[in-house]
C-alpha cells in the first residue's frame, strides 16, 4: 500500500539541540523516509513516507532512540458486524492506517480499540476508514489528541511539584554549607552543636533525596546516553552533579583518601544545581506551552455540536458525525459548525476570525458560510459541503501546524554546530580539570572540581535547538491571526531577500469585478444589436469582463441569445455563432489573427486604455463593430500598501494582459514603479525572470490563473478569497482580500527573522562568553572562578530567555491599520512591540 503523505509524529524526551541531531539522524537511516524535520519547541517529528511499514520502522527507531513517538489510544462503537469475518474485515481496515500501532476489535462488545501515533492519524480518519469499510464507526471513548498546549501545562504542573519538593530539600542544605562559609557565627554554631561530620550527613541525606527523587530524570536519561556514547543536556547534569555528589561522599565516607586541604563537600552544589535546572525547565514548560497559543485560538474556533434538520425537526449531534449534505439550522449568535451553502433565511456573519476583516458579511440563499464564522441576528439553514479535515478552518489549521514545523535554512547550521556541541563541551571540561590538576594552585583537586562541574553545567545547548523554532511557531502563529497563512515556513526566511514585488492586476491591485463603462460603435451598427450579440457571446466565459458585459447588457433590458460553436482562444478572446452571425470578441490581437480591421476604432481604443479602461474590440461578420470599455475599480487599500511595501526599501511591479495604457494609469493612480503589460498567462513566468535582475521576487496573485507564476516566483503569494485557502502553488496565502496582507507578510518576516537572530545570537555568544569564564580564565587575572551554582543559574535563564524573546512576536501589530489602511511608519511595521 503506498501512502506517500506527510507524517507528524509528537516526541517524547527531546531536551536540547543534540536531541534533535540525534532523532534526525536516526529518522534519515530509516529507508524509504524523506522530506525530515524535526522540532525541538514543537517537539514533533515531521516526514513523508511511502507505506505505513515504514512509519511503523520510524516509530521503532524512535523508541530505539530513546525518544519514543507518543501513542494514543481510543476506542470506537463499530456497527454492522455480524460475525468474525466482520472483525478481520474491520481489523485488516485500521491496520492499514499509517500511525496505527495496534487493533483490537471486539465483536461480543462492538467495539474496536485501536492504539496509534500521536499525529499520524485521528480518530475521525479511523472512522472514516471503517465507514468505506462498511462498517459505520463513532465514538465511544476520546483520550486521543490530548492538545500540545494541556499537554504542556501538565507538565509545568508537575515540574512545579518537583520544584517545590526540590526545593525544600536543597534549602537546608545551602544554609549549612554555604552559611557556614558566608558567615562565620553559623559555621561556629554547627561545629558547638551537631558538628561537623553530622552537618555533613544531613545534607548527604538531603542531597540524595533531591536527586533520587525530583532529579533522577537527568541520571535515568543522561547516562544511557553517554554510555551509547551520545551524550545529551541531560548527560553534561548527570555527570556534573555526579561529580560533585561522588566527591562529597568520598570526603564524607572515605576522608583518608583525601588530604585535608581538599576534604570539603559539594553537596549544596550537586543539589541547588538540580533545582536551578528544574525551575528553567519550568519556566520552558509554561513558555512552550503559549507558543501554541494562535494554534489553541484556531481550535477554540470550533464548534463542538450542530442542529441537523432531520424529518424536519432539528437535532443536535456532535460535529464529528456530520456528513456533507447535512441540512443545519444556525440560530442567531451561533457559531457556524462546518463550511456550507445557504438553503433559507438572511443573515449577517462576523468572518473576522478568518479573513481578518471586521465588517460582518451578509448572508442569503447560495452564499457560502465557513465553520467557525459567528452567525449575527438572523438565522440560516446550510447544505453541509465540506465536513471534518475538509473544512476551510481545518485546512488554516494545517498550514499553521505546517509552517510552525518547517526548518529554515538558518537552522541547517545551528544543526551543524549542536550535533558535536556536547561531546566538545564533555572534552573541553576534561581538559579544564586537567590543566587545574597540572597547573592550577592549592587546593589544586578542588578547583579542578569546581572548574570542570561548572563547564558542564553551563553549557546549554537547549537555548540553540529553541531559538529558531520557538520563533517560528509564534511568527506563523501571529501571522495567522492577521490573516497570513505561511503554507511553507521557510518563506519566512525567503521573504527577507525578496527585492521587487510583482503584482498580478485584475484581483489582486483592483477589485476584479469590473463594469462596463463604454461601447462606441463602428459605422453601420447599432448600440442594441451589438451589445446583445457581444453579451450572449461572453455569457459563455466566467472571466470577470465577460461577466461585467453581460451585467451590462442585462441592465439595458436586453435579451441574451443562445450561442453556438463557442470557442475560448487563450490569451486572444472568445467567438461564437448566435442568431446566425460569426461574432469575435477580444484584444486587438484577435483581430490582427483573424484579418479584422480595426483601424477605424484604433483611436477610440487608446483612448479608452489612457483613461485606464480595459478595452476589447467586437467584429460580427468579419466586420469591425464595436469597441467596448470595461473599467475594474481600484481596491481601496491598494495605494496604501503599495506605499507601506515601497516605506519597507521595495520596489513594486505590476503584471497585466492588459494594454500599456490601462495598466499605466492603473500604476499612476497607485504609485507603482514599473508596469509589464500585453503579457498573455503563460509569459508572466518571463516576466518575472526579466524582473530578476532587480532582486529576488515576491509574486502576488489570486491564485486561480496565476499558478504558473506564484510556483514560479521566489516567494508566491496567493490572494485567497476566505473560503479558497488551499492554493497548492503558493508559499504564502492571504485571508484578506486585498494587498495589506502583503505587507503584514513582509513585516512578520522581518521580526520574525530579527528575533531568530538575536536568539541565535544570544545562545551562541552565551556560549563562547560564559564557558572560558566557567573554566577559569579570569582566575589568574581576578582570583574568580564560577561557582557551579551560579553556572546552573545562568544555564536555565539562557533557555528562558529565548523563549520569552520569542513570544515577543505574540504583540507584533499589523504592519498596516486594517479599519482605515493607510502605511504606518516603517519601523512600526517590522518591529515587535
Amino acid at each position: 500500500m503506498s501512502i506517500h503523505t506527510p507524517i507528524i509524529l509528537s516526541v517524547e524526551g527531546m531536551t536540547c539541540a543534540s536531541c534533535v541531531g540525534r532523532v534526525d539522524r536516526g529518522l534519515h537511516s530509516v529507508e524509504g523516509l524523506s522530506d525530515i524535520a524535526v522540532n525541538l519547541a514543537s517537539e514533533t517529528a515531521r516526514f513523508t513516507a511511502d507505506t505505513p511499514e515504514q512509519v511503523a520502522q520510524a516509530a521503532q527507531k524512535l523508541d530505539d532512540l530513546g525518544y519514543p513517538a507518543r501513542r494514543q489510544t481510543v476506542t470506537l462503537n463499530i456497527a454492522s458486524m455480524s460475525c468474525a469475518s466482520c472483525v478481520g474485515r474491520v481489523d485488516r481496515a485500521l491496520a492499514a492506517v499509517p500511525g496505527v500501532v495496534e487493533v483490537n476489535v471486539n465483536l461480543a462488545a462492538e467495539t474496536a480499540r485501536i492504539t496509534y501515533l500521536e499525529g499520524a492519524t485521528d480518530p475521525a480518519a479511523l472512522m472514516r476508514v471503517s465507514e468505506e469499510a462498511g462498517y459505520p464507526a463513532t465514538l465511544a471513548e476520546a483520550t486521543a489528541t490530548q492538545d500540545r498546549t494541556a499537554r504542556k501545562e501538565e507538565e509545568a504542573a508537575d515540574l512545579r511539584r518537583r520544584v517545590l519538593i526540590a526545593a525544600a530539600l536543597a534549602l537546608p542544605v545551602f544554609l549549612m554549607e554555604m552559611g557556614g562559609h558566608m558567615i562565620p557565627a553559623v559555621h561556629h554554631a554547627i561545629a558547638m552543636t551537631i558538628g561537623q561530620q553530622a552537618s555533613w550527613l544531613i545534607q548527604f541525606a538531603l542531597t540524595t533525596a533531591v536527586l533520587l527523587g525530583p532529579g533522577r530524570q537527568f541520571y535515568l536519561k543522561g547516562f544511557p546516553a553517554l554510555f551509547k556514547g551520545a551524550p545529551d543536556m541531560n548527560s553534561l547534569v548527570a555527570v556534573g552533579t555526579g561529580a560533585a555528589y561522588l566527591y562529597s561522599l568520598v570526603a564524607t565516607f572515605l576522608p583518608a583518601l583525601l588530604p585535608d586541604a581538599v576534604r570539603a563537600v559539594y553537596y549544596e552544589a550537586a543539589a541547588v544545581i538540580v533545582v536551578l535546572i528544574l525551575i528553567g525547565r519550568w519556566l520552558e514548560a509554561r513558555a512552550k506551552g503559549r507558543t501554541g497559543a494562535a494554534i489553541q485560538k484556531l481550535l477554540g474556533l470550533q464548534a463542538h455540536t450542530a442542529r441537523v434538520l432531520k424529518n424536519g425537526e432539528a437535532v443536535e449531534v456532535e460535529i464529528e458525525t456530520l456528513r456533507t449534505g447535512d441540512l443545519i439550522l444556525v440560530r442567531p449568535g451561533e457559531r457556524i459548525a462546518v463550511d456550507g451553502e445557504v438553503t433559507e433565511g438572511d443573515s449577517h456573519v462576523d468572518e473576522s476570525m478568518i479573513t481578518g476583516e471586521p465588517v460582518p458579511v451578509a448572508k442569503a440563499v447560495g452564499d457560502l458560510v465557513t465553520g467557525g464564522t459567528v452567525n449575527g441576528a438572523g438565522s440560516l439553514t446550510f447544505r453541509a459541503t465540506r465536513v471534518g479535515a475538509d473544512t476551510v478552518l481545518a485546512q488554516i489549521i494545517r498550514m499553521v501546524e505546517d509552517a510552525q514545523g518547517a526548518k529554515l535554512p538558518i537552522q541547517g547550521l545551528v544543526d551543524r554546530i549542536t550535533l558535536w556541541f556536547v561531546p566538545a563541551v564533555m572534552g573541553l571540561a576534561l581538559l579544564t580539570v586537567l590543566a587545574w590538576l597540572i597547573f592550577g594552585p592549592a587546593p589544586v583537586l578542588t578547583n579542578a572540581l569546581v572548574a570542570g562541574v561548572s563547564v558542564l553545567i553551563i553549557a546549554c545547548p537547549c537555548a540553540m535547538g529553541l531559538a529558531t523554532p520557538t520563533s517560528i511557531m509564534v511568527g506563523t502563529g501571529r501571522a495567522a491571526e492577521m490573516g497570513v497563512l505561511f503554507r511553507k515556513g521557510d518563506a519566512l526566511q525567503q521573504l527577507g531577500s525578496v527585492g521587487v514585488v510583482a503584482l498580478d492586476k485584475t484581483g489582486t491591485v483592483t477589485e476584479g469585478r469590473p463594469e462596463l463603462t463604454d461601447l462606441i460603435l463602428a459605422d453601420g451598427f447599432e448600440r442594441a444589436q451589438v451589445l446583445a450579440l457581444v453579451a450572449a457571446v461572453e455569457a459563455r466565459s466566467e472571466h470577470p469582463i465577460a461577466e461585467a458585459i453581460v451585467r451590462g447588457a442585462r441592465a439595458e433590458g436586453l435579451r441574451v441569445a443562445d450561442v453556438s460553436e463557442f470557442t475560448s482562444i487563450t490569451g486572444y478572446g472568445v467567438r461564437a455563432k448566435v442568431d446566425g452571425h460569426d461574432v469575435l470578441v477580444g484584444a486587438d490581437r484577435l483581430m490582427t489573427r483573424e484579418d479584422v480591421d480595426a483601424t477605424a476604432l484604433a483611436g477610440a481604443e487608446t483612448d479608452l486604455a489612457r483613461r485606464g479602461r480595459t478595452a476589447l474590440f467586437a467584429a460580427i461578420d468579419g466586420r469591425i463593430a464595436a469597441v467596448i470599455g470595461v473599467a475594474d475599480p481600484v481596491k481601496p487599500a491598494s495605494r496604501a500598501a503599495v506605499a507601506a511595501l515601497h516605506a519597507l526599501g521595495l520596489k513594486v511591479a505590476m503584471i497585466t494582459g492588459d494594454k500599456r495604457e490601462t495598466a499605466e494609469a492603473i500604476a499612476r493612480e497607485t504609485g507603482i514603479d514599473h508596469v509589464i503589460a500585453g503579457v498573455l498567462p503563460d509569459g508572466k513566468v518571463a516576466a518575472l525572470d526579466d524582473l530578476r535582475q532587480h532582486g529576488r521576487v515576491a509574486f502576488t496573485g489570486d491564485g486561480i490563473n496565476d499558478a504558473p507564476a506564484l510556483a514560479h516566483a521566489d516567494v508566491g503569494i496567493a490572494i485567497g478569497t476566505g473560503t479558497d485557502v488551499a492554493i497548492e502553488s503558493a508559499d504564502v496565502v492571504l485571508m484578506s482580500g486585498d494587498l495589506r496582507g502583503v505587507v503584514n507578510a513582509f513585516a512578520v518576516s522581518r521580526a520574525t527573522m530579527r528575533n531568530i537572530k538575536e536568539n541565535l545570537g544570544w545562545a551562541f555568544g552565551y556560549n563562547v562568553a560564559l564557558i572560558p569564564v566557567a573554566a577559569g580564565v579570569l582566575y589568574p587575572s581576578f582570583g574568580l572562578l564560577l561557582s557551579p551554582v551560579l553556572a546552573a543559574g545562568a544555564m536555565a535563564l539562557s533557555s528562558v530567555f529565548v523563549l520569552s524573546n520569542a513570544l515577543r512576536l505574540r504583540r507584533l501589530a499589523p504592519a498596516m491599520d486594517e479599519a482605515a489602511p493607510r502605511p504606518l511608519r516603517p519601523a512600526v511595521a517590522a518591529t515587535a512591540h
